[in-house]
């Protein structure tokens, strides 16, 4: 009993104030978001906000038994919950529910359980698990390879489902790495693959991919200062070019300007094979790959939005970037939660009063477009508040990080901030216009007994290691 009393006066009593915020006010919203005359009482239960209180009470409850566990618990089971959570989201690929075009339900009577949200959890204890036995050594390929296997994995098997959203939610995780030691090299290639999404969906391929070979030549230049090496670079590539172009121009008529390029790249640089081994300019290697790589992803991700994404999520991503304009169709969802948060001004509509949310303008708005009524009814306001408890929590998180005497926790409490500060900002940014949709929830806030479960679990695993931070796992 008395070990019982010293957790709960050490658990972090900041974190649990703005986690029964949160949950509070997605209530209040849920409640103005689905609000019928007819079943104006807070308890109707026959009501979405009926029954997300019901999921408040047994977060709140399942919050105090993760509280009064052992907190080695955590440490020594992580890999068998990550092994549970895996053959779930296996099985419910076979046997799930597809709803809205995706098998990522089991629904038992009146419910239903998302295992993607519990997986998030149980890849944060499974990562913290490994590097803490590892030793965060991730300058090494045979501890790198298998962490970033930990976190591809349940993005992989998300992917069969399809659920595109909830799989780039582990893809945050890589900050953790990031954070753990990870090579700098490794994570600005990440930045500069978004920075390359981008570009490839905005610009014509074959420029891009000249701007990318100018860009490298530019480097090279930089670091060696050497003219004729850049100059002999250069002339060998246009001279091979040349000779790839005329010879698909006059006899094999097939090969196409991007793959002409990208041939007459990796001839050319092969010329510069023995350079780089007497001189061993590591420097101009890596130029090279970057360039090389980049390139074949530039190629690899327009091959795959042109042929292989699904047409409504490709529809989103042009409508997005105003390649296309459908307000009645694929556009709808976003163009009216635009208007919805625009139309609250400065201090919102009043609470019930939201026009948009009374009439049903915004699709799933009790759900992923939960900020939509936040906007709308306590407006610029209202809305800067719940972003302000958001920020607070991801730096309350961060620091009670810093302080963890563990690794496995200090790993374990990165991974909860990274999860959470991916899923706010592609969900605002999903509400507001900045990102596709692609329907994840706004954590303690949306609807749903999944998310909400999955984001307190994750969350007070975290508040139980800390609350045992003057212990020692092992």
């Amino acid at each position: 009993m008395t070990r019982s009393s010293n957790i709960l006066a050490r658990i972090d009593k900041t974190s649990i104030v703005l986690f029964l915020l949160l949950i509070l006010m997605g209530w209040i919203n849920i409640y103005a978001a689905v609000f019928n005359d007819e079943h104006a009482g807070l308890l109707d239960f026959s009501q979405r906000y009926g029954k997300q209180f019901l999921w408040i009470i047994a977060s709140i409850i399942l919050a105090i038994f993760i509280i009064i566990i052992d907190n080695r618990f955590y440490f020594f089971f992580a890999w068998f919950i990550y092994g549970a959570s895996m053959l779930l989201l296996i099985l419910v690929v076979i046997f799930g529910k597809e709803i809205n075009g995706a098998r990522s339900w089991f629904e038992f009577g009146a419910i239903s359980l998302q295992p993607s949200e519990l997986a998030k959890f149980s890849t944060a204890l499974a990562l913290a698990a490994y590097l803490n036995t590892k030793r965060q050594d991730l300058t090494r390929l045979q501890v790198l390879i298998p962490a970033i296997a930990i976190i591809l994995f349940p993005a992989m098997l998300i992917m069969l489902q399809p659920d595109t959203g909830s799989a780039i939610v582990y893809f945050s995780l890589f900050i953790v790495l990031f954070r753990e030691g990870m090579s700098p090299y490794i994570f600005v290639s990440g930045l500069l693959m978004i920075l390359l999404f981008f570009l490839t969906l905005l610009t014509n391929i074959v420029y891009l991919t000249l701007i990318l070979v100018l860009v490298a030549v530019i480097l090279v230049w930089f670091i060696t200062r050497k003219w004729k090496l850049v100059i002999f670079g250069t002339g060998t590539f246009l001279i091979i070019a040349g000779i790839v172009y005329m010879l698909d121009h006059y006899i094999i008529q097939s090969i196409g300007n991007e793959l002409i390029i990208l041939i007459s790249l990796i001839l050319s640089g092969a010329t510069y094979a023995i350079y780089i081994y007497n001189k061993r300019a590591a420097s101009l290697l890596i130029i090279y790959a970057f360039l090389l790589g980049s390139i074949l992803f530039v190629n690899g991700f327009n091959y795959a939005f042109n042929n292989i994404l699904p047409k409504h999520q490709k529809d989103r991503v042009n409508i997005l970037l105003g390649f296309k304009s459908d307000l009645h169709g694929t556009g709808y969802n976003v163009n009216q939660s635009i208007i919805s948060i625009g139309s609250g001004g400065f201090a919102g509509k009043g609470f019930l009063q939201g026009t948009q949310t009374k009439f049903k303008f915004v699709p799933k708005q009790s759900s992923d477009f939960i900020f939509c009524t936040v906007g709308e009814e306590w407006g610029f306001l209202g809305s800067g508040v719940v972003i302000g408890i958001y920020l607070f929590l991801l730096l309350r998180v961060i620091s009670l990080a810093e302080r963890q005497r563990s690794e496995f926790a200090r790993i374990y409490g990165y991974c909860v901030a990274s999860i959470l500060f991916i899923h706010i900002f592609l969900n605002i940014g999903m509400a507001i216009g900045l990102v596709p949709v692609i329907g994840i929830p706004l954590p303690f806030l949306s609807y749903g007994g999944s998310s909400l479960w999955g984001f307190t679990i994750l969350l007070f695993i975290f508040l139980r290691l800390d609350a045992s931070r003057t212990e020692y796992l092992v």
